[in-house]
């Protein structure tokens, strides 16, 4: 088979990228390990996406937007975060910004499937489902695809858009600085009696963070970081057991009696950085690029980012007839995405592990942060800012 372009992985960032291309004369072809029933219909997976302006400008300028039922789509207005046992909570809003929202949560499964049905109905885009790459190689003038069915993909230029754990990264060289947290996030929905009013919580407490995303609805996506050991726990306890010990952990938000309202999932906390986003003829976006820890819920958005981004370059080499995979191409791929993912990864690392710490000494430390971060009127309009992303170069 030939095509050109070849992209490893069809979660929403492969997808993506491929309709971005799509209309231009340019071929691609998708290459995913899951069956198709899956790509089609795929399943709640726990993660409740919370996408930016820009993303959402991304997935209506994409055409998934309107396959997302609106009652599915909930309003983030407000963002708090407290610490430990204090009362004061660091509080996020539009401000001025004249935004109805800080964002919109939707569920990861419902964006998966809407960018799936487009995908299916580009006739320049090959959806080749229930196989795997086992090697990937690259020339001057081709990047070469075995897969595990025993057929051969050949490529103007393969991307990888798989995971953050990517083989196929690994085998064309490129390496990854690693950050294992130790510790593994439970992902649910919670009904409540009391209304959330579309507040998020972000709470540091000592030996657990807790997320409260609200969804339409009196109910609640809970995400709850413990250790591994803690996490395999409460993933398997009985109904009655986890509700009991989720209402007395979520004591603080007065939710009223919790009721488990969907599947558990679970996920290690490993955040990954690509030393390079691009080799010869190949490159890496979505978490083979940058996989994010989730305390600033930024990974999908800029995955998303990335590959507008790359489509944005091979675009335009595409229109001036230049290769589209010619080294200053994705190049300039590679420096705008590190401009917009390396301050924003370094930061949440830094947070994360401030907000990891269980000693005298980071306690005191935290709760100086944030009492800080309430006094600076710019501090809150510039992380307000950078949650809402309303830039207006959506592809």
């Amino acid at each position: 088979m030939e095509h050109d372009i070849a992209i490893i992985g069809a979660g929403p960032v492969g997808l993506s990228f491929a309709i971005a291309l799509a209309g231009q004369g340019i071929s691609t072809l998708l290459v995913e390990r899951q069956p198709a029933e899956v790509l089609a219909e795929p399943a709640f997976d726990g993660r409740e996406i919370a996408l930016t302006h820009h993303s959402r400008a991304l997935l209506e300028a994409l055409g998934a937007w309107t396959r997302i039922p609106a009652n599915a789509v909930s309003p983030l207005r407000e963002a708090r975060v407290l610490n430990g046992t204090a009362s004061y909570a660091l509080t996020f809003d539009t401000g001025s910004e004249g935004a109805e929202a800080l964002g919109y949560l939707v569920s990861n499964h419902l964006i998966r499937r809407a960018l799936h049905q487009v995908a299916r109905e580009r006739s320049e885009i090959t959806i080749l489902a229930g196989t795997g790459v086992d090697r990937v190689s690259t020339t001057g003038e081709s990047a070469r695809l075995v897969l595990s069915d025993g057929q051969e993909v050949t490529a103007r230029l393969a991307v990888a858009a798989d995971t953050r754990f990517s083989r196929s990264r690994q085998q064309l060289g490129i390496g990854v600085s690693t950050l294992d947290f130790n510790r593994s996030m439970l992902v649910c929905r919670m009904a409540h009696e009391a209304p959330h009013g579309h507040v998020a919580t972000e709470w540091f407490d000592y030996g657990q963070t807790i997320a409260l995303l609200p969804v339409n609805g009196n109910a609640s996506s809970v995400v709850i970081t413990r250790s591994h050991q803690e996490i395999g726990r409460l993933k398997t306890l009985p109904q009655p057991e986890f509700e009991a010990e989720m209402a007395r952990s979520l004591a603080r938000r007065n939710l009223g009696p919790l009721r488990l309202v969907s599947t558990r999932h679970a996920y290690p906390l490993v955040a990954t950085y690509a030393r390079r986003f691009m080799a010869r003829r190949f490159a890496v976006i979505g978490d083979a690029a940058v996989g994010m820890h989730p305390v600033t819920a930024h990974g999908f958005n800029l995955g998303l980012r990335g590959a507008e981004s790359l489509a944005r370059e091979i675009l335009s080499a595409h229109r001036r007839g230049r290769d589209i995979a010619a080294p200053d191409v994705l190049g300039r791929y590679e420096a705008a995405h590190r401009l917009a993912t390396g301050p924003l990864y370094a930061g949440t690392n830094a947070l994360a592990r401030l907000y990891a710490e269980e000693g005298p000494a980071a306690r005191i430390l935290r709760h100086a942060v944030l009492r800080a971060g309430g006094v600076l009127t710019p501090f809150r309009k510039a992380v307000a800012s950078m949650l809402m992303d309303k830039g207006t170069n959506a592809a």
